[in-house]
């Protein structure tokens, strides 16, 4: 995989895992002074870009402290036993929820493949690598690390996942949000800025959780936000604001489905849902570009609120 990153500035560099396509997916490298730490780690096929961009930057394997993966789904978190097995001094640092999955990923690895088969497994993913337990560190919430003198906070955020966490950077007053922030492709961008897109995939949408994740992270004032889908955007308390409308609007969505072919239809709600969203955002992008862009999460998004729908149904 060839190499395409983006120096953000204050150390931060966005690095481009080209899964799916260009622009969908990023990793973090954060450098201060001699020390570096990885946030979120793609899938296995970005480690070549990652260790070029280490030497670029001046930087040996064994100067990279951790490797941060928000959560354990595989676009964030694929490429983190590969990535661990080519920087000896490196420590994983986890949602306790997810260590084990990252320890012994062979539950992962078979879900995945029951899904895609297995060659478009590999083709995707590649080789998912266990992390030595020993080499693990089960972050709780408000675990707080060293980089280089640069301190950084772990975060628990549920309402995308149960196992995922955010990375509080005081220095660039920054949050590294994973999936908690939405996703922002810059296909979608307009004058009106950046278009906010929420990721309900499967399993755990909880949207009091999410919203409550979304307060918590905006009282630390941050004046950015690093997504993994895709790079930094500003204006996070606006930001904010519009993901907690999209929670309402998808519980709404689902609510109001039913019968037989209850996803299909909240799946077509979502499409109408976006497309007039980004009509009322001056996306330049006819229906058809549209659904090349978003039409994999919007599938997704469904099949997430069908299980949150089911799960709803059977706590009754």
């Amino acid at each position: 995989m060839k190499l395409s990153y983006q120096d953000l500035g204050q150390g931060i560099f966005c690095i481009d895992t080209f899964y799916y396509r260009p622009n969908l997916d990023g990793c973090y490298l954060i450098q201060q002074g001699d020390q570096a730490a990885l946030i979120d780690a793609g899938t296995s096929h970005v480690a070549p870009a990652v260790m070029e961009l280490l030497k670029l930057r001046g930087l040996t394997p064994e100067q990279v402290k951790y490797v941060i993966p928000t959560h354990v789904h595989l676009d964030h978190a694929g490429g983190t036993g590969q990535l661990m097995a080519m920087l000896p001094e490196a420590e994983m640092i986890i949602h306790p929820r997810g260590a084990r999955h990252m320890n012994h990923p062979e539950k992962i690895i078979a879900g995945t493949i029951a899904v895609y088969g297995e060659e478009i497994f590999k083709e995707r993913y590649g080789a998912i690598l266990p992390v030595p337990e020993a080499r693990t560190i089960a972050a709780e919430d408000g675990f707080e690390f060293s980089l280089g003198g640069r301190t950084l906070r772990c975060i628990h955020t549920e309402g995308h996942a149960r196992h995922h966490l955010c990375i509080w950077d005081q220095q660039s007053r920054g949050l590294f949000t994973g999936d908690t922030f939405g996703i922002s492709y810059r296909e979608l961008d307009s004058d009106q800025g950046p278009f906010m897109f929420l990721p309900s995939t499967p399993i755990d949408f909880d949207p009091e959780a999410w919203h409550d994740s979304l307060e918590r992270l905006c009282r630390l004032d941050p004046t950015q936000l690093y997504l993994t889908h895709f790079c930094r955007i500003d204006q996070p308390a606006l930001r904010a604001k519009v993901l907690h409308k999209e929670i309402d609007d998808y519980v709404a969505i689902a609510l109001n489905a039913g019968g037989e072919q209850r996803e299909q239809q909240i799946h077509q709600e979502l499409t109408h849902y976006y497309q007039e969203q980004l009509r009322q955002h001056g996306s330049p992008l006819s229906s058809a570009e549209i659904d090349q862009v978003l039409g994999m999460d919007i599938a997704l998004c469904a099949q997430g609120l069908e299980v949150w729908l089911k799960r709803r149904e059977k706590q009754k």
